[in-house]
């Protein structure tokens, strides 16, 4: 049991670290920096490099790591934070989203995809401490923690500049107006997280002896959970939120086994948001009301498609297989469709309810195994489980996300990241029905009335005309009373009160539907594949689709199509764009945001 208490320690030390640069920007910018954990990972590279390159000891290692960190935290202000001022939090949040993926994407292309392994610059020797054990780097690790919390306070204490941070933290237009610069308290807010995360990413790579490309979307999780523990804008609550995180997954994985240790943070970050948003340690502190899509400022006029012109190119996507003989295209197409599918359920959330979505791909996930395991382990036929799987979807997905409805902005972002993980978690942990991380194989291609669909063409129709059954439904419901009380709850949620528009109510059945109809891209994605495993659902799928959405238009159906079609199509048509795809997703989400956005087919107005 000392053991797990002391590991605890030495990893809430760790999560401390990145928690507190999380807070210390919520606190003076308002949003949750989502590019915080790339920073992290960066950091941690660049230690690596440091000290396996260049044979670097420790302390010196440290010192390059915080200056290469603070200076891309400024870097992260300058280009994610700075141009988008004024254009509201959701939108601060979407961008440091793209920066995020941008700098993950750029690790890969310069370190590699591979998991790089680390080896302290220091002797590992173990000291017993009562009935457990304590290694030198354990005393670093907790060393350079209560040193940063040190410094840190005395910095906000004592210092004339941690004083203005201070007050453009409880109130950045009255710090304003007493003269202080809240530009340059942005900046070095910004390095500061930034030269912690990159401190966190090094000393976690030290830790688990390896660094790899994908490392910050945990570390940001972890941070979130941390943070939000304590309450956001707590600096002492995000350490004591830190230690409780990591001491209890040290316990989890003691006690149930090292795949529940992220399950375990996942339940503590939902908990929080669904009983306690303003933190264990603090009073509670909400968000203003903020609809997702009211917060964008329109930029010229949306591009509008006339209905011959989509009854065009429906007929020639139809019939594109009986000229087009390349299997490998259609297949292209077919996965287009399919994501198309799915850009249309995100949208109905996003764009039509206006609640943003960061998990969407535990929709998908759902959809997907109830299929696999309904068509193999049951044996049922396709098209039942066609029926049945998204029908299955819809309900867990209201079940489980229902309680988080009544969260807003980023709140609610965080909450459906932490859905959607734990999602692919629970995938993960019960192998008895899923195989956990072994996946569900040879899931056999879709047969209807006695026919395999094997072949390309065959595939690529089965796609096409499900997607423009979606398009069908969602164009119908959005001019339906339902879409305008969707449109209502997104515009003002007080009006839409007022006029006696139950929110919950409503905010629910636009989950249920969107899971409902991201359940059958799920299932055709499961049967293209014909194998999924937990990590075919990352996160980073949920962000591909969110640009989707973005980049062909808030609320508009066929605007999600283009988008689609556009991210999958284009990627593969020019195939030296394939190994940058993420990094054109993030660049394309900042230019989006920043020109035009409501997207190039938006029906918002």
């Amino acid at each position: 049991m000392l053991d797990q208490l002391i590991n605890g320690l030495v990893v809430g030390n760790l999560y401390a670290l990145t928690a507190v640069g999380i807070t210390q920007i919520y606190g003076v910018a308002n949003v949750i920096n989502f590019a915080h954990g790339s920073i992290y990972m960066v950091g941690a590279f660049v230690g690596w490099m440091a000290v396996t390159w260049f044979g670097l000891p420790l302390l010196p290692t440290l010192g390059l790591v915080l200056a290469a960190s603070a200076l891309l935290g400024l870097l992260v202000e300058r280009v994610a934070i700075r141009p988008y001022t004024g254009s509201g939090r959701t939108v601060l949040l979407l961008t440091t989203i793209a920066a995020g993926l941008i700098l993950e994407q750029a690790a890969q292309l310069i370190w590699g995809p591979e998991t790089k392994a680390f080896h302290a610059p220091i002797a590992d020797v173990r000291f017993r401490v009562g009935g457990g054990f304590i290694g030198t780097l354990d005393l670093v690790i907790l060393a350079v923690g209560l040193t940063t919390a040190l410094v840190l306070w005395l910095f906000l204490k004592r210092s004339r500049l941690g004083w203005a941070v201070r007050a453009t933290a409880q109130d950045r237009e009255a710090a304003l107006q007493m003269g202080v610069d809240v530009h340059q308290v942005s900046r070095i807010s910004f390095a500061m997280a930034g030269a912690l995360a990159g401190v966190s990413g090094l000393l976690v790579g030290l830790y688990y002896h390896s660094v790899y490309h994908t490392m910050g979307f945990s570390a940001s999780l972890k941070g979130f959970t941390a943070a939000l523990l304590g309450g956001l804008g707590n600096i002492p609550g995000a350490i004591l939120g830190a230690y409780l995180l990591g001491t209890a997954e040290s316990l989890a994985v003691a006690w149930l086994g090292s795949t529940w240790r992220d399950l375990v943070g996942i339940a503590l970050l939902l908990g929080v948001l669904l009983f306690r948003p303003g933190g264990l340690f603090a009073a509670t502190r909400a968000l203003l009301p903020e609809p997702t899509v009211g917060t964008f400022i329109p930029i010229g006029r949306p591009l509008r498609i006339p209905r011959w012109a989509l009854l065009a190119a429906a007929a020639a996507a139809l019939v594109l297989p009986l000229v087009v003989r390349n299997g490998y295209w259609l297949q292209v197409l077919a996965t287009a469709w399919i994501f198309g599918l799915l850009a249309i359920s995100l949208n109905l959330i996003t764009g039509t309810a206006g609640q943003i979505s960061l998990g969407h791909a535990g929709f998908l996930a759902l959809g997907a195994y109830a299929s696999a395991i309904l068509t193999t382990r049951l044996q049922l036929p396709f098209l039942l489980a066609l029926v049945v799987s998204p029908l299955i979807a819809a309900a867990i997905g209201v079940v489980i996300c229902y309680p988080a409805l009544r969260l807003r902005g980023q709140y609610l972002a965080v909450a459906t990241i932490g859905l959607g993980q734990g999602i692919a978690l629970v995938a993960l942990n019960w192998t008895s029905l899923t195989r956990g991380a072994l996946g569900i194989s040879n899931i056999a291609p879709p047969t209807l009335f006695g026919v395999e669909i094997a072949s390309a063409a065959g595939f690529y129709w089965l796609t096409l005309l499900l997607l423009i059954g979606g398009v069908w439904v969602a164009e119908r419901l959005s001019g339906s009373y339902l879409g305008r009380a969707f449109r209502a709850v997104r515009e003002d949620e007080v009006a839409a009160r007022a006029f006696g528009v139950g929110l919950e109510r409503y905010k629910s059945i636009a989950f249920g539907l969107s899971a409902f109809i991201a359940a059958f891209a799920g299932v055709l994605l499961a049967h293209s594949y014909t194998y999924i495993a937990p990590d075919t659902f990352t996160h980073a799928l949920s962000l591909q689709v969110l640009t989707m959405v973005v980049l062909g238009g808030l609320d508009s159906t066929m605007g999600a199509v283009v988008g689609a079609l556009a991210l999958i199509a284009i990627p593969e048509s020019a195939r030296f764009l394939a190994e940058y795809r993420f990094l054109v997703y993030g660049l394309l989400l900042l230019a989006m945001l920043r020109f035009r956005p409501r997207g190039l087919l938006s029906a918002a107005s």
